[in-house]
């Protein structure tokens, strides 16, 4: 696909060749971009997220470029359609997280930038388990109604900053934000965003998210993290 914002910014579609056919992706890449953030949507979901996809287009806007990745394959989504069961399958998405995190450092027009890890809902567990097993190159995450807690020991070996997002009103996932936080340790914060439920569909609580999830990311990706 050619470009479609305003701005300087270039929107492709790639395949990303991590599994067998490989794993498609938007790329989004604004003329100077600080910082590179690959999003891992929640379960269910895909990268036509379309709350991932808001976060994103405000990250773009602060000049960093965004990866939106299916993390399952046509046929894998057809299976899990009708089972539920890759969706959770936290081991295999993170690896392909961690694989796709590898090829972006090789792809000539990412390699450059320090990398950001967004992730909602079971993908920030995945994108947890991947920054722990990449801490030369992942520089930041951001979790949006995370589910951290299916990191598991994984949590403790993260090395990267974390912001922790929820809705005040998602009371169960509030406690176990604060259970992974506390396994996380100095390098996490928990935010509650006010009036906000699981999927943040009330009036102006995604800008929220995507207002700090941006300061995060532009705070933690000033510099290329060593490769």
């Amino acid at each position: 696909m050619g470009g479609g914002y305003a701005g300087g910014m270039e929107t492709r579609e790639v395949t990303i060749p991590v599994v067998e056919g490989g794993l498609t992706a938007d790329v989004i890449m604004p003329t100077g971009a600080k910082g590179v953030v690959l999003f891992a949507h929640g379960s269910g979901s895909s990268r036509h997220s379309p709350r991932n996809v808001a976060v994103a287009h405000q990250l773009n806007d602060r000049m960093l470029a965004t990866v939106l990745v299916d993390l399952l394959t046509p046929d894998e989504d057809v299976l899990d359609a009708q089972t539920a069961e890759l969706r959770f399958n936290i081991g295999m998405l993170a690896e392909r997280l961690a694989a796709i995190v590898d090829w972006m450092g090789e792809e000539s027009t990412l390699r450059r930038l320090p990398v950001g890890l967004f992730g909602a809902s079971t993908g920030a567990a995945a994108a947890l388990v991947a920054a722990a097993s990449r801490p030369d190159r992942v520089a930041a995450v951001v979790s949006r109604g995370g589910r951290p807690d299916l990191a598991g020991k994984a949590l403790s070996a993260v090395r990267a900053p974390t912001l922790l997002l929820v809705g005040g009103l998602d009371e169960e996932v509030i406690v176990l934000n604060e259970q992974a936080r506390a396994e996380l340790g100095d390098v996490a914060e928990l935010r509650i965003v006010p009036g906000a439920t699981h999927l943040f569909e009330e009036p102006g609580t995604l800008d929220q998210v995507a207002d700090q999830a941006g300061t995060w990311f532009t705070t933690h990706l000033r510099t290329p993290h060593p490769a």
